[in-house]
């Protein structure tokens, strides 16, 4: 066949794919219509998993072309899409528009969804508190930085559950009007960013001196350099494509190995039991001599895999009191998870159980 005859081919199928996403979509909107009667929860990350492993199964077993990270480009935006036909919802994130944490709930609740950017983790928390948003989107760690204390401790202070997590791999683009790296006199970005794109600056300006400006975040690092004739930003790719600035390089970090984990908060949402199942809780023990070397023991004798630790400070009167932010393997329904919380009820918060990402 000639080049003309495999584009129409292609139109054709094309035309299919159309005809069997919409019909699709009609299935989707009856389904929305009985959750919408029965108030049912329209995210539903365990069951868009499961249609993932499934397809990327088929996938390998026919030896197709597209691998797991193709199909998941694929059907996370058709999730998201079936999701705005069920029931429209507002995302709230730690903005601004264009950060890392907005790249995270684009890649889950898709282009469609209603986003609206907020100034602090605080205010995230205090939107889906109130019900002015469905969902918020908010950072937890990092794994060349840490974990972000100001998440753990709203997880404390709100009656919201953890729905989902996402781990975002965190790559940095080079972003300028200008063409040519001579012409750059300026480059605005985070501190953070400075520090793990530093190897790619050192590299890149051996030649000439440029002078590094600190932003509050990548993506008023894009507008000051969209200003500046001379300017240049290291950012997000969002950020550059949110306000038009041309990428001249893309993926810069030091580390290919830069990952955040984000979590996707909610009220009153409980999951169902997945394949692989992670559940977060706070726990304040009693200050006297072993109190957390037993409760760890009760997890290890239960053959309950703990994947993360973190210490809180309580933060009552003048004496240094603790709490601990713990993730476990597992589902709050397992029946050895739920013999374990039920040993420490009056002191333990289940703040979710969700699909295991990471």
């Amino acid at each position: 066949m000639n080049l003309e005859e495999y584009r129409k081919r292609i139109d054709i199928l094309d035309n299919e794919i159309l005809e069997l996403l919409n019909q699709r979509m009609e299935l989707v909107k009856e389904i929305g219509n009985i959750k919408s009667s029965n108030q049912t929860n329209i995210y539903r990350p365990e069951r868009e998993k499961s249609i993932i492993d499934r397809l990327n199964k088929i996938s390998r077993e026919h030896k197709g072309l597209l691998n797991r990270a193709a199909i998941e480009a694929i059907y996370l935006e058709i999730f998201a899409i079936s999701r705005n036909i069920e029931l429209p919802e507002k995302i709230a994130y730690l903005g601004p528009e264009g950060s890392f944490t907005h790249q995270a709930a684009e890649s889950r609740f898709g282009a469609m969804s209603e986003y609206f950017a907020l100034g602090t983790i605080h205010s995230v928390f205090e939107a889906v508190h109130a019900e002015r948003a469905k969902y918020g989107v908010i950072p937890l760690e990092n794994n060349q930085e840490g974990v972000v204390n100001e998440t753990i401790d709203n997880l404390g202070e709100y009656d919201l559950n953890i729905i989902a997590e996402i781990p975002l791999s965190i790559t940095f683009a080079f972003a300028t009007a200008l063409d040519k790296v001579i012409d750059i006199k300026r480059i605005y970005s985070k501190d953070i960013a400075f520090r793990q794109c530093r190897k790619f600056i050192d590299n890149t300006f051996s030649d000439h001196k440029v002078e590094l400006i600190p932003a509050n975040s990548t993506s008023k690092a894009v507008k000051l350099a969209l200003d500046d004739a001379g300017g240049a930003a290291i950012c997000s790719i969002i950020a550059a494509k949110t306000y038009g600035l041309p990428v001249l390089f893309h993926n810069i970090e030091d580390s290919q190995d830069n990952f955040t984990r984000f979590l996707i908060i909610g009220k009153d949402i409980k999951n169902q039991k997945g394949p692989m199942d992670k559940t977060s809780i706070l726990t304040r023990l009693p200050d006297e001599p072993g109190s957390l070397v037993n409760f760890l023991q009760d997890f290890y004798h239960a053959k309950i895999n703990l994947t993360k630790i973190e210490s809180r400070p309580a933060k009552e009167g003048k004496k240094f009191k603790y709490f601990f932010y713990i993730d476990f393997d597992g589902h709050i329904d397992d029946d050895n998870v739920r013999k374990v919380m039920n040993k420490y009820t009056k002191n333990t918060k289940w703040l979710g159980s969700y699909v295991k990402m990471c």
